[in-house]
């Protein structure tokens, strides 16, 4: 066993050495404690990316389908108001001739022999005990062929009048909803006097009207 006496270059040199090593392993433990900071505080900010990153994906896809129903709701109603749906006892025949049941043929050229129609059924169908006559009423359809469907005009004649009482315009065009099929019919005018043109409407009512097939008894 060795003793160093106080001083002496000996003793100097290993307090030196001391010294040193407990400061190499003071900095040991600071960079040790840093480390670990540094790995606490990068997976603290990787995990609150990852949280955002989910919120702002969550988010983006919860508009990306509020935004899709908006536009689903919003075509559905366009197609709604736009959308004439008219239900009715006429029946509509080829443009060259209206055939009545019974074999009586009227050519649907100019107004039809109303007289021939009207003159005796209301007499001849009509019980004994009735107490008002048959009233016969028949509509005369021109139509005229527009991209994939058909600009159509009616003629409404009731009884033995010698012009229409009413007359309408429609613009009717095939639509498919899903599966299934079906048209859609747009009022355009009545009576030759146009309609007012829907903001929302892709139909153009005044490019429409130009086509509809008014009676004129001067063309007869």
């Amino acid at each position: 066993m060795s003793y160093l006496a106080p001083g002496t270059p000996e003793n100097v040199a290993l307090a030196q050495h001391v010294n040193g090593r407990l400061r190499a392993e003071a900095r040991i433990s600071n960079a040790r404690a840093f480390l670990f900071r540094a790995i606490g505080l990068g997976a603290f900010v990787g995990l609150a990316g990852a949280g955002l990153g989910a919120a702002f994906y969550g988010y983006a896809t919860m508009n990306e389908v509020g935004n899709a129903s908006d536009k689903l709701a919003k075509a559905l109603t366009q197609a709604l108001e736009t959308t004439t749906l008219k239900t009715s006892g006429e029946v509509r025949l080829t443009d060259n001739t209206l055939k009545i049941e019974g074999g009586v043929p009227a050519a649907a050229k100019g107004r039809p022999d109303v007289s021939s129609l009207t003159g005796n059924q209301g007499k001849t169908e009509a019980p004994a005990s009735a107490a008002a006559a048959v009233r016969t009423s028949f509509t005369v359809f021109k139509t005229v062929p527009y991209l994939d469907g058909s600009i159509v005009t009616g003629w409404n004649f009731k009884g033995d009048e010698q012009k229409p009482e009413k007359q309408y315009c429609y613009v009717t065009r095939p639509q498919t909803f899903g599966d299934g099929a079906t048209s859609n019919q747009t009022t355009v005018a009545i009576d030759g006097e146009l309609l007012p043109q829907p903001a929302r409407s892709e139909v153009n009512f005044s490019v429409i009207a130009r086509s509809c097939v008014w009676f004129d008894p001067s063309k007869l």
